[in-house]
């Protein structure tokens, strides 16, 4: 995917009536303007997608594309598909329950993508998983 103009992500932004959604992506692009971080910037353009082309990952997924003890983000859902053998700590803007407690019982967490934000505002050592 290439960068979205401002002029699409404000369009995008402005028909979003989840107030948590909205705020998310805000935050986002702030973060990605003051701490010159790209990957703050292309999490907000994933979020303000149209709802049908929104990401949606499996924890089995997450098992093939991380090692023990990586920070992902996941811009969308993360859904409870498969199996997880080794902790992670997964930042989602929501989870299902199956999910939560796979990545848990594997010993991992789940956090919003606020938290994230919050603990590590440059967003070094963070993949982004679509």
């Amino acid at each position: 995917m290439g960068r979205v103009s401002s002029k699409t992500l404000r369009r995008w932004v402005s028909r979003k009536t989840n107030e948590l959604l909205v705020e998310t992506i805000r935050l986002l692009r702030r973060a990605a303007t003051q701490n010159k971080a790209p990957i703050w910037r292309a999490a907000a353009e994933l979020l303000a997608r149209p709802r049908r082309s929104r990401i949606e990952v499996d924890v089995g997924k997450l098992a093939k594309v991380t090692k023990p003890n990586d920070v992902v983000l996941v811009p969308g859902k993360l859904l409870g598909g498969g199996t997880l053998p080794h902790p992670v700590v997964v930042a989602a803007f929501s989870w299902s329950a199956g999910a939560k407690r796979k990545v848990e019982a594997a010993g991992g967490k789940v956090i919003t993508i606020q938290q994230l934000l919050r603990e590590n505002p440059r967003g070094s050592r963070v993949k982004l998983v679509r």
